[in-house]
């Protein structure tokens, strides 16, 4: 059985603060600043690139790619495709972000699109949009999930058997999927849905991790810990939703072995 252990979470924030690997993120308008922010404190180097003229040198330049439907339109898909195929071809890690699948018929069949021609090494969601995609029979609020991540568990091993990736659900717990392999992460804090954008901060935190850690269900426990923990050391800090996103900045930043040493609260089992 595979463990996450804070000294090898340690061992992968550490390497991504000395190599400073690029993650190309093809991501949406909303969240591009605060999400370049958190790869930046966190220690990684980050390019916002969705023009289809250069997808092909910059997936060439990256560590890792994210891809995030939240802002669609058929030119954004399409280089969406292209890059993930470069990806493909080049032996680099991506994630995909099937922001709102479920709650219209063209971002539910873009994900099912980019999953099964992508071929992407982890999908990252809330866990309406997994169970959109797993189950095919959820609806969503806007891009809020309307379900608890545990009641995402099966159809995001059906996600995981059917395309062969890991499943990271996002909510209270976070649950990491990959077959029968199961990592349920308890850090985190309630301000964190107060504040737009801290799932699509999550699949890019999963990039970095799966730029430097070759195990895809690792890098996802690992970018879910992290996360966690951050937001608790925000919230003891924070006086708001407004302060919280500077906090959390700051607290990837200095995130230190002691605060994940002390704060992790990561469960693995088979099931």
């Amino acid at each position: 059985m595979i463990s996450i252990e804070p000294g090898e979470l340690w061992s992968d924030l550490e390497t991504i603060r000395k190599k400073s690997p690029l993650v190309h993120n093809i991501t949406n308008y909303v969240v591009m600043n605060s999400t370049a922010n958190a790869l930046l404190a966190l220690g990684a180097s980050p390019v916002m690139a969705h023009a289809a003229e250069e997808i092909e040198d910059m997936v060439g330049l990256a560590s890792a790619l994210v891809v995030n439907i939240g802002t669609l339109s058929p030119a954004w898909v399409f280089s969406m495709r292209k890059a993930m195929s470069e990806a493909g071809k080049k032996g680099i890690p991506v994630v995909l972000d099937p922001v709102g699948a479920g709650a219209t018929r063209f971002r539910s069949e873009t994900a099912l699109t980019l999953l099964s021609e992508g071929k992407p090494a982890i999908v990252r969601g809330n866990a309406s949009e997994i169970l959109a995609l797993g189950a095919q029979d959820a609806k969503t609020k806007g891009v809020d999930s309307l379900h608890r991540s545990d009641e995402a568990v099966e159809a995001a091993r059906i996600l995981s058997e059917k395309f062969g990736v890991t499943v990271s659900i996002s909510g209270p717990s976070d649950m990491v999927v990959n077959g029968k392999k199961l990592a349920v992460v308890s850090n985190g804090h309630p301000m964190m849905p107060r504040v737009t954008g801290m799932g699509c901060t999550a699949s890019a935190l999963t990039g970095a991790f799966a730029a430097v850690n070759p195990s895809a269900f690792k890098a996802a426990a690992h970018a879910m810990a992290v996360m966690g923990i951050a937001g608790e050391l925000a919230a003891g800090k924070a006086a708001g939703p407004g302060t919280f996103q500077a906090c959390f900045i700051d607290a990837l930043y200095s995130l230190g072995l002691k605060d994940i040493s002390e704060k992790i609260r990561v469960e693995t089992r088979e099931s």
